[in-house]
């Protein structure tokens, strides 16, 4: 069975500085979805340093084909459930689509998710133009985490799920707006189907922690859906996504063993990952 490392107690309430110290060591981030408060609690005890409510419960809960349609009562009510099965992993929830169009309305919404369920730090799909709302979060204390590379919530104007940032104009626009949204107060930075390469140079030129899921293994962490790596997420599983239930005894052995994989980083694999 995986236990951390002795600096890491099962005890210790993780916080954003935490995740931050783990960039500058090298020590990887295991983090992984969860809709409910079983699941988060198993998350919690197995090791996961951060818990993301995310709006993928549009696809994975209510069986939905986008994330479009889930609101924030959706939000508030899985992170309120969510939260009370933690005691140790920091603690992240997604804002839905068009809960965030104007620095004002974004900012009611995020002290919702804050003050309703429980929330440490918000998410929001975006690019550099979302800068304007990651300054006026941060300004009111708001931690924030900036999602670049494919945005599910624009899935429809995207033309699909398809890898973001290939050719060099995307690429150094990715890298430019992970670096404004960074100096606008973003705390951490989240690439979804991005190249390994792009991930990595953008890894090596922020100060704050990168969070990949399909983006390779040299950023600082790992993300993903909790029911794509059970392999219970109907349809066909993700390319970037394992299935950690091969091999194991029950729910709590395969997190256990996603854990110790991104700790190792013997995942993501380059069957993982993309050019």
């Amino acid at each position: 069975m995986y236990t951390q490392p002795e600096n890491r107690s099962q005890a210790e309430k993780f916080t954003l500085a935490t995740l931050v110290k783990m960039k500058s060591a090298g020590e990887k981030i295991a983090c992984l979805t969860a809709y409910d408060a079983s699941f988060g609690a198993l998350l919690d005890n197995a090791g996961v340093d951060l818990v993301l409510v995310g709006d993928s419960l549009g696809n994975v809960i209510q069986g939905h084909a986008t994330t479009v349609p889930v609101t924030m009562d959706d939000m508030v009510y899985h992170s309120r459930l969510v939260e009370r099965g933690l005691k140790r992993a920091f603690f992240m929830v997604d804002m839905p689509f068009m809960s965030y169009p104007t620095p004002e309305i974004a900012l009611n919404n995020a002290a919702r998710l804050m003050q309703e369920g429980g929330a440490q730090m918000v998410k929001l799909e975006g690019s550099g133009h979302q800068a304007e709302i990651v300054r006026y979060l941060n300004k009111n204390g708001v931690p924030v985490c900036a999602h670049l590379g494919l945005r599910p919530q624009n899935v429809h104007k995207l033309g699909g799920f398809k890898v973001q940032g290939r050719g060099k104009t995307a690429a150094r626009k990715m890298l430019k707006d992970a670096l404004l949204l960074e100096k606008a107060g973003a705390d951490i930075i989240l690439l979804e189907l991005v190249p390994r390469k792009l991930a990595a140079e953008i890894t090596a030129k922020v100060k704050v922690p990168v969070i990949g899921i399909g983006a390779g293994g040299e950023v600082d962490g790992q993300i993903l859906v909790l029911y794509d790596m059970l392999d219970i997420t109907p349809g066909r599983r993700p390319r970037f996504a394992r299935n950690f239930m091969e091999g194991a005894g029950g729910p709590r052995t395969a997190v256990e063993a996603y854990v110790k994989a991104v700790r190792d980083g013997s995942y993501p694999a380059l069957e993982h990952s993309f050019d």
